[in-house]
């Protein structure tokens, strides 16, 4: 289990690493363009937009990761060490309960997408592929969510986040 969850930490990484590279370089290579060139990349703000989707959804998964997801702690510091973990265990258990949905659904509209032979507007690409960044990173944020309830559930120690 540790192996295919350290695959998944690489896999994360990896896809956050090349999203914020190609962003980057695609906004850098426009603002060149521009002012040099006189003349602009059309189609990077589909791109940057769509990988920006993608960049989020991963982050939120690496957030979800590391326990470092928005939580509001001030009513949970009132409650005893036991309440905390209760609470942390039932937030992160609606928070991956909320990913799956969102899995879900996203599956049915990348199926929508695929059906309905839906491009996107300037590279003229099947929309599906862009909709595909929603449910894979759905099922990383769930993965992710419900590894922390597990490890809320096997900490000894004062739990911080919510």
């Amino acid at each position: 289990m540790k192996k295919v969850l350290k695959l998944f930490d690489y896999i994360e990484n990896s896809i956050c690493v090349i999203c914020i590279l190609v962003m980057l370089s695609l906004a850098f290579a426009n603002v060149i363009g521009r002012y040099v060139l006189h003349s602009s990349i059309s189609y990077t703000e589909e791109v940057i937009c769509n990988l920006f989707v993608l960049l989020c959804v991963m982050g939120t998964a690496i957030a979800a990761r590391a326990g470092t997801h928005l939580g509001l702690t001030i009513l949970t510091e009132c409650f005893s060490i036991k309440t905390q973990r209760i609470i942390c265990f039932c937030s992160n258990i609606l928070a991956a309960a909320c990913c799956i949905l969102i899995f879900y659904l996203s599956v049915q509209m990348v199926q929508n997408q695929i059906q309905l032979k839906t491009v996107t507007s300037t590279l003229q690409l099947p929309s599906w592929i862009y909709g595909t960044f929603l449910p894979v990173g759905a099922l990383f944020m769930s993965i992710r969510f419900i590894q922390a309830a597990v490890e809320t559930l096997k900490c000894k120690e004062e739990v911080v986040t919510t």
